[in-house]
């Protein structure tokens, strides 16, 4: 839902992903893509985020 742009709650949803023990755990490494079985691409969305989080975390 974060990546929604009809979702009003963005800033909301980004404070409760955006700590060293949650989306800063992923280092990008990619692994969960490789193993993913319905062959989504979770690191590069969790990337996304992280971009994300620079931008609106300000707001």
């Amino acid at each position: 839902w974060i990546m929604d742009s009809r979702d009003e709650y963005t800033k909301e949803r980004l404070d409760a992903v955006c700590d060293e023990f949650k989306l800063y755990r992923c280092h990008t490494i990619m692994n969960c893509t490789r193993a993913c079985p319905k062959g989504l691409n979770p690191g590069k969305e969790i990337a996304n985020i992280k971009k994300l989080e620079v931008t609106v975390g300000g707001m």
